[in-house]
């Protein structure tokens, strides 16, 4: 038996594409003999014809890639879209170089390790670029004899 028609009319009713419209098959003659919006919307409202949940796209896959990722997998030279300053902002390596370097001065300064006018001129030096690194920080601190180690 087709419900071409009806379909339609519930579509329409339902806000929803044809192939979203569920008609219960136990009742289809009464489904069949509905010819109007309105008979279509009394069978909507007995809960005979309903709008079937929308599908969307699993993120399954998705996920399983992202977490492939955090390993390290598929980030090959192959597999770059974008130069190194495009992949990693300049900013953003020069944030991650220098937050750790200024809170490790700070803390050799509360410690009372070096003394302010010595945390000030190293402040500075970070700002400048002269370490890499807390270890390279490190290692001139131990050059100059600033702190014993």
């Amino acid at each position: 038996m087709k419900l071409n028609t009806q379909r339609r009319l519930a579509a329409r009713i339902l806000g929803v594409g044809v192939n979203r419209v569920w008609i219960d098959p136990t009742k289809i003659t009464d489904v069949s003999t509905a010819i109007t919006s309105y008979d279509i919307k009394q069978l909507i409202h007995d809960g005979t014809i309903r709008a079937r949940p929308e599908r969307g796209v699993s993120r399954a896959r998705a996920r399983v890639r992202i977490g492939q990722r955090k390993h390290g997998r598929g980030r090959g030279v192959g597999s770059r879209r974008g130069t190194a300053k495009a992949r990693k902002p300049k900013k953003i390596a020069w944030i991650r170089t220098v937050r750790p370097l200024r809170f490790m001065l700070r803390e050799l300064r509360d410690k009372e390790v070096i003394d302010r006018r010595e945390y000030r001129r190293l402040y500075r030096m970070v700002r400048g670029g002269s370490f890499r690194s807390k270890a390279h920080l490190q290692t001139y601190l131990k050059e100059k004899g600033l702190i014993k180690g």
